[in-house]
């Protein structure tokens, strides 16, 4: 019950809605551009995730190799570095109040995620 209050929280108060949708731009940009499709699927992923983050958490693939790892490293220079200094940037602020700490923490953690989305998948926390 604490999960799904944190959650319904974190759409009105800790901008998941808005993150969700700077995931789904560039999803969407991903998606144009054809090449990019895996890249899109991968923020599709993630846009999921900031919508709804507490009680779920990120893992690698145990079937990730090079190859994600290399298309990782297009992925921050296209669009993670921006989609992470977002987070940081939500984070800080959420931060300075009481209230938003446990948004801000949900932030930070996903700045990770945000620059290294390939390779990833989101399962439900323990």
């Amino acid at each position: 019950m604490v999960r799904i209050i944190l959650n319904l929280l974190w759409l009105i108060l800790g901008g998941g809605i808005v993150l969700a949708l700077g995931y789904a731009v560039a999803a969407l940009i991903c998606f144009v551009l054809i090449i990019t499709i895996p890249f899109g699927v991968a923020s599709l992923r993630l846009a999921g995730y900031a919508l709804w983050p507490f009680g779920r958490t990120l893992v690698q693939k145990p079937g990730a190799g090079v190859a994600s790892c290399a298309a990782n490293v297009l992925w921050v220079l296209l669009a993670g570095w921006w989609l992470a200094l977002s987070h940081i940037v939500a984070g800080v602020t959420l931060c300075l109040t009481v209230i938003g700490i446990p948004f801000g923490v949900a932030n930070f953690k996903l700045v990770p995620a945000a620059l290294w989305p390939l390779g990833q998948h989101v399962v439900d926390a323990p």
